[in-house]
């Protein structure tokens, strides 16, 4: 997947551009909104991370050009503004995800990898790792055959999980797209870890093959890992 970064702070962008390439990603790099819009137009992109703020074009002058010619890249804005009314102008303007400085990393590349999954085929309703089932659509769960009973946030967390296969999900990206309580005052963490830690025995206690991690000070990963 080739992604546009434009982004005007040099030092911030050649971290995106390092850490999504790392990610198995090809980027290009404008650090101008005209830089930016004149690579749109030359080069074909499969997605576009995009700062409101930049010299010249801003990014939401680029936006809506882009929508008024029908370019339907899917574009993930970043921007330090934050207010509801700033959040709104963004996706009216024709921005597809909205993401506010400073972020975790490992959030920007599972929004990045949804809206890319929204632009290509359908998810698929079933997914399957190692000998774990999942079916999206009837939230049935079955591992070596055998079902297994998961309270409707349990099955909730472990369908994000499955989204982001192999990619560390955060705490805050859970409270924000499981719990649905970005803006909390009090932090979910425990109750966050107390679901994950049911949702761990449910799946792997007893099994060789364990598929929940956790990966101390950061969150959590599904893979497949046999127990050494």
């Amino acid at each position: 997947m080739h992604l546009l970064i434009v982004e005007d702070d040099q030092k911030t962008a050649r971290a995106l551009a390092s850490g999504l390439e790392r990610g198995g990603f090809s980027t290009a790099t404008a650090h101008t909104g005209e830089e930016g819009f004149f690579l749109l137009n030359a080069q074909t992109f499969d997605l576009v991370v995009l700062d409101w703020m930049l010299p010249g074009r801003s990014g939401i002058e680029i936006l809506k050009t882009l929508r008024s010619r029908g370019n339907k890249t899917p574009v993930l804005l970043l921007t330090a503004r934050d207010a509801v009314d700033d959040r709104v102008l963004g996706l009216e303007s024709g921005a597809d995800d909205y993401l506010v400085k400073p972020f975790a990393f490992a959030e920007l590349v599972a929004r990045i990898r949804t809206l890319l999954r929204r632009s290509g085929p359908n998810e698929p309703l079933k997914k399957a790792l190692a000998d774990l089932v999942v079916d999206l659509e009837s939230r049935r769960v079955w591992r070596a055959n055998q079902p297994i009973e998961l309270t409707p946030r349990e099955f909730d967390l472990l369908a994000f999980l499955f989204r982001q296969p192999g990619q560390v999900v955060t705490r805050q990206m859970l409270a924000k797209e499981v719990w649905r309580e970005a803006n909390r005052i009090t932090p979910l963490d425990n109750v966050i870890d107390v679901h994950v830690a049911h949702l761990r025995r449910k799946l792997d206690e007893g099994r060789a093959v364990k598929l929940i991690h956790t990966i101390r000070g950061v969150g959590f990963v599904l893979r497949e890992e046999a127990n050494p």
